[in-house]
């Protein structure tokens, strides 16, 4: 017998397995490659590269891009493999035995992984009803269980749902402990959707975002947590030297700097976001949640039949099975505006009886 680490056993499993589908709207990725622009000084950068050395200045200049681009010094700035290593990490900071971290149900389905691999306790905290946030509750739970850490992601994923900033700053304003934000889908939300510009103000917020949604970058895996300069510190301690690889770096570092040049590809995702919201309301027996990301949730009675419907079109979806809060329902990406059409038609076609 193999003697593996306490509980190991009794991990969930974050479930990556693909087929070769004919629409892939199951994993919130956008439905383009880069633009042409991005895509031409993107090759140019990386025919630059020494690969026969380990990463140097490259993580420290995307790190003064990022900085600049948010007003911030690069010691508030900390990069990783995508924004789920940075939020594993800052679990494993935060956590440890006796350590309690506080999270919204249903929410990213990561942090009860991320926080049993920090062997610490996690504090579920339910939305209300319709997937309203309470922040009230919120900061209840998290001064009653005397959390090291609470955790919001906003928007919200699965549900699609947006905190308004006043409410971060409630409770920033009203809890003690460790407080991150996790933005991966905020561009697709608005510009004063952000929590960003709270920082200077509550120095236990942190933010974490992601390349992955807004910028087509969910192949490469980097993502960066701004934070005061303290934390950053700290955390920077658990992870381990040259962690993050080169290729990567510089392909984010000409996105970063060509930022506006994605504008028209979130506008665009935005636009069939809220048509395709409208589509759904007219659907018989459809609930169809509002959202300020890069997807939708229905809630539907017969969602594993039309989830099997759609399986034999080879359209994949994200289907929620039996996790907590999210019976019957499915989450769909936004694609491309043909992508789209086709789930609707689809979809729609189950709906109708036909």
């Amino acid at each position: 017998m193999l003697d593996y680490r306490k509980d190991i056993d009794n991990l969930p499993v974050y479930d990556v397995i693909e087929r070769d589908w004919n629409i892939k709207v199951n994993a919130n990725e956008s439905g383009w490659n880069l633009p042409p622009l991005v895509e031409e000084r993107v090759l140019s950068s990386l025919s630059r590269i020494a690969f026969n050395r380990y990463p140097n200045t490259e993580p420290e200049d995307l790190s003064e891009i990022i900085a600049k681009r948010f007003g911030l010094q690069k010691e508030n700035v900390w990069l990783g493999n995508g924004s789920s290593e940075i939020i594993d990490k800052i679990f494993y900071a935060f956590g440890g035995e006796g350590h309690k971290i506080v999270y919204m149900q249903p929410s990213f389905s990561m942090y009860p992984i991320c926080i049993k691999s920090a062997d610490a306790e996690g504090i579920a905290v339910p939305l209300d009803d319709d997937y309203k946030f309470n922040a009230e509750k919120f900061i209840e739970a998290v001064k009653s269980r005397k959390a090291s850490l609470a955790v919001v992601c906003n928007p919200n994923n699965p549900t699609g749902g947006l905190i308004p900033v006043e409410d971060i700053e409630k409770i920033a304003r009203e809890i003690d402990c460790a407080f991150l934000v996790d933005e991966a889908y905020v561009e697709f939300a608005g510009k004063k959707a952000s929590a960003v510009s709270l920082m200077s103000k509550y120095p236990h917020l942190m933010v974490a975002r992601t390349f992955s949604k807004a910028f087509g970058l969910a192949a490469i895996r980097v993502g960066y947590l701004l934070a005061d300069k303290d934390i950053i510190s700290t955390v920077g301690k658990v992870f381990k030297p040259y962690y993050l690889n080169v290729l990567s770096t510089v392909v984010a570092s000409v996105v970063m700097q060509m930022y506006d040049e994605f504008d028209p590809r979130i506008e665009m995702v935005i636009s069939e976001r809220d048509r395709m919201y409208e589509e759904f309301l007219s659907l018989p027996g459809v609930k169809v949640y509002p959202s300020d990301t890069n997807f939708l949730l229905l809630r539907y009675d017969k969602a594993k039949e039309l989830n099997e419907r759609l399986l034999n079109y080879g359209i994949g979806v994200r289907s929620f099975g039996n996790a907590p809060m999210l019976d019957n329902c499915l989450r769909i990406s936004i694609g491309t505006p043909e992508e789209n059409n086709a789930v609707m038609k689809a979809i729609r076609n189950f709906a109708e009886g036909r």
